[in-house]
């Protein structure tokens, strides 16, 4: 398993993997339409761009065969005090395969590069994940309702850990 940053030119690739994920991941927490307002939103070529353009790092894990299995997203949110983990999707034929924690360590080693002591996460109250997170060190620092437009909601953990 390799893991390397993404660039632009990787936008197709990371695209592709979050419609694999989504509607794996979040079938059972979210209706089809705020999923498909959710893509929408996040992950169009434009968005993604602009993500990209505001600093966040993206990177890609890929399989023995080179071939892009899953992909992190994070920035800095605090200067020189923490940086938030934005996306961590791995394809759902390939999970458990040490590529999420491979993808986690290349954003922990980002943050601890530029200083950060902190890494923060959203993950909404029903997904799986949590539990995930929990195990790897994080906990549970609030309980949050973002509005993200079309009536939707995120029904999120924040979580943190110090790293």
């Amino acid at each position: 398993m390799n893991i390397r940053p993404a660039t632009k030119a990787d936008i197709p690739t990371i695209r592709h993997i979050a419609h694999e994920t989504w509607p794996v991941t979040y079938a059972k927490i979210q209706t089809k339409e705020q999923l498909d307002y959710m893509l929408e939103l996040i992950y169009t070529p434009q968005a993604l761009e602009e993500q990209f353009d505001n600093g966040h790092h993206f990177f890609i894990a890929e399989g023995e065969d080179a071939q892009p299995i899953g992909f992190a997203g994070c920035s800095e949110y605090e200067q020189g005090k923490s940086w938030k983990l934005h996306k961590l999707y791995v394809l759902p034929g390939i999970q458990k395969s040490g590529a999420g924690k491979a993808l986690m360590q290349a954003v922990v080693d980002t943050a601890k590069a530029n200083n950060a002591g902190v890494l923060l996460l959203n993950v909404n109250r029903y997904n799986p994940a949590y539990t995930y997170y929990i195990k790897n060190g994080f906990e549970v620092a609030e309980e949050v309702d973002i509005p993200i437009g079309g009536g939707y909601y995120m029904n999120d953990y924040v979580m943190k850990k110090t790293i």
